[in-house]
């Protein structure tokens, strides 16, 4: 007989995570190449909704989020990073349909 799996379930106002893969390098609006190891401070980042806790209100699963990745708890799943947070700690969604967006789309 196998092992039991064990479906996760994010509790509360916590949001699981995974990170959208960045290039190897990137290029500013001038077109000017930004090597991969050249850190830029403070940079947020987009990543996918992949587990929202019930308390959780303005995202789902599917979402693409905007935060900062720095300060929030990483975990392993099958090989895969995903970080955990709570809901209060992203900055934006990105959606096809809103009511009060900014007018920029991904």
């Amino acid at each position: 007989m196998g092992d039991p799996k064990f479906e996760i379930q994010m509790l509360h106002d916590r949001v699981m995570v995974k990170v959208e893969q960045e290039s190897e390098e990137r290029r500013s609006t001038a077109g000017i190449v930004i090597p991969a190891t050249v850190k830029m401070a403070n940079r947020l980042v987009w990543g996918e909704v992949c587990g929202a806790g019930q308390n959780v209100r303005a995202v789902k699963v599917g979402d693409k989020v905007l935060f900062n990745p720095e300060d929030q708890y990483e975990v392993e799943v099958h090989g895969q990073v995903y970080l955990v947070m709570r809901e209060r700690d992203l900055h934006a969604i990105a959606t096809p349909q809103t009511d009060n967006g900014t007018g920029l789309y991904l």
